[in-house]
């Protein structure tokens, strides 16, 4: 269903490269996850009062909260395309990782909330009235869940977004508590035993680690991570594909934000090659790069006498400072 809606909101969808078709993806997954999360929020909001169960009640303003979550993934989507300026001469993409940063936040605080009302819900236990539309109600929000986290999943991986695919583990996390919140109900109805606050403690739980999980792998892309083993294997694939390219090193890869990638390395050529020749050369696999990779590179050139001398002196140096004392 979700590439139904790609192909009828989205123009261009597959060139996912372009900011403006990114930006479309982003705003789409939000526009759904407010649709889905409301609809959500009102039926079990009713359910819960209806059935006298806390638990429900905490997981309708679960999904509450994922309004908000989708109303900053716009935001983010929006906010990432804007065009670099002087004080962010790279552009604004690593907004979208700040926005899952936030996600992770309201994770961590829906968990806390609903542990708390776990533990009430333990010491002070309430009936719970089951019936068979509730239980049905409860189902079709698992579904809708899953379909969210599909999407979202979806999406994530296609325009390599850490936004959509945090709204994905968080829609997952749904799914379970919701799951968890239909276990409960139903053995409470054969024991007398507050087990619906524990089922919520356990869901809880599982929510607040899910939200550090999340915020970890924010903050990792934040502070800057290590570029990906199979970009740099590409990128040297690339290079090695011309014959004229002697050697290649000291390659740096730096990300601002999903498709804002920058690069820089030295490549070694014949020192008989003239100064236009090299230039063509190095501008071919700078273009092909951009193309294939979505990466702007600067490659430098090294004419060099020796080479082969100078490399493995290089090797030498490298297996000298790796070595355990």
């Amino acid at each position: 269903m979700i590439k139904f809606f790609i192909k009828k909101f989205i123009k261009d969808y597959e060139h996912v490269q372009n900011p403006r078709v990114r930006t479309s993806y982003g705003i789409l997954s939000g526009v759904l996850g407010i649709i889905c999360n409301i609809f959500l929020f009102i039926i079990k909001l009713i359910t819960g009062v209806l059935i006298n169960s806390i638990a429900v009640i905490s997981d309708a303003f679960n999904n509450l909260t994922d309004s908000g979550s989708s109303l900053i993934t716009i935001i983010g989507a929006n906010f990432s395309r804007k065009p670099p300026d002087v004080e962010h001469p790279y552009g604004h993409g690593r907004s979208e990782y700040i926005a899952s940063l936030i996600v992770a936040f309201l994770i961590f605080a829906v968990g806390l909330e609903l542990m708390i009302s776990s533990v009430k819900k333990i010491f002070e236990p309430e009936p719970v009235i089951v019936n068979g539309w509730s239980i049905a109600i409860l189902f079709l929000a698992v579904f809708i869940k899953l379909w969210m986290y599909s999407y979202n999943k979806f999406i994530g991986k296609t325009i390599q977004s850490t936004m959509n695919m945090a709204t994905a583990k968080d829609s997952l996390n749904d799914a379970i508590a919701t799951l968890g919140v239909i276990f409960g109900t139903f053995i409470g109805m054969f024991v007398d035993f507050p087990i619906d606050g524990f089922i919520g403690l356990i869901i809880s739980f599982f929510i607040i680690f899910t939200g550090f999980s999340t915020a970890k792998d924010s903050v990792h892309f934040l502070l800057g991570s290590s570029p990906d083993p199979e970009i740099i294997e590409r990128i040297h694939t690339i290079i090695s594909d011309s014959e004229k390219i002697r050697a290649a090193h000291d390659l740096h890869v730096h990300d601002y934000g999903p498709g804002r990638k920058y690069a820089s390395m030295h490549v070694v050529v014949p020192p008989d090659l003239n100064v236009e020749a090299a230039h063509f050369l190095i501008h071919e696999l700078e273009q092909r790069i951009k193309k294939e990779l979505g990466i702007d590179i600067v490659i430098h050139i090294d004419p060099m006498e020796g080479i082969d001398e100078w490399l493995a002196e290089k090797e030498h140096e490298t297996n000298s400072s790796n070595r355990i004392e």
